[in-house]
């Protein structure tokens, strides 16, 4: 399966943050940004900031930093958010169904444009006016949406039943917001997004907040 190098994972995590600054700074106009006000409004060191950004491909200018229209675009295209990305969210449950209206994909490029769910309730309605299929018409539908990519929120007890199913039937990337190790072919990438991980990191920095000021 194909990977991004382990070394460059945290600097890619960084780049949406550092591309919500570009792009106030293009808002007001500013032809410059430099690497050490990106690192004081993120808290890093501006070491980081230059390393991080080499990624993109882009340099600056000594005193002056980044042109800023030219560092959008950079980040944007190494990140593949200057392509539309359609995709199918997989489980339209309370999590899939918050993911399906959250705007901010759209302004990164990914066009989520079906739901498919087990609940037959739900099958032939739709949600944020995107269409909801049932999850045996995945074989019927998957194909005549055009669609590579699927966000995978069903229970953990059938996400690699379901997976394999969408794989069967075109889906070349899965961003899983189940718990389970899914097993995919070689030519199949997988994101994985465990939000309990996410919340013992919160948990961890308020214990130490709180045993700091104690």
């Amino acid at each position: 399966m194909n990977k991004i190098k382990v070394s460059y994972a945290p600097s890619v995590r960084r780049l949406p943050s550092y591309l919500l600054i570009a792009k106030q700074a293009l808002e007001s106009a500013d032809e410059y940004l430099s690497g050490t006000f990106i690192a004081t409004e993120l808290g890093l060191e501006p070491i980081q900031v230059r390393k991080d950004l080499s990624i993109t491909g882009i340099s600056g200018k000594p005193k002056r930093g980044y042109p800023v229209k030219p560092l959008v675009e950079a980040i944007e295209a190494y990140l593949n958010w200057d392509r539309r990305v359609d995709a199918v969210v997989v489980g339209a449950g309370h999590l899939g169904s918050a993911l399906m209206g959250f705007p901010g994909f759209r302004q990164h490029g990914l066009h989520i444009v079906a739901a498919f769910d087990a609940d037959a309730k739900k099958a032939g309605g739709s949600i944020y006016d995107m269409p909801v299929y049932a999850m045996a018409d995945i074989p019927a539908r998957l194909p005549t949406l055009g669609v590579l990519t699927a966000v995978l929120t069903v229970p953990s007890s059938s996400a690699q039943e379901v997976a394999d199913v969408l794989i069967a039937n075109g889906i070349k990337a899965l961003w899983n917001f189940t718990n389970v190790k899914l097993k995919v072919p070689e030519d199949v990438v997988v994101q994985n997004e465990d939000l309990s991980s996410g919340y013992a990191m919160l948990s961890i920095k308020c214990r130490m907040r709180r045993e700091r000021l104690s």
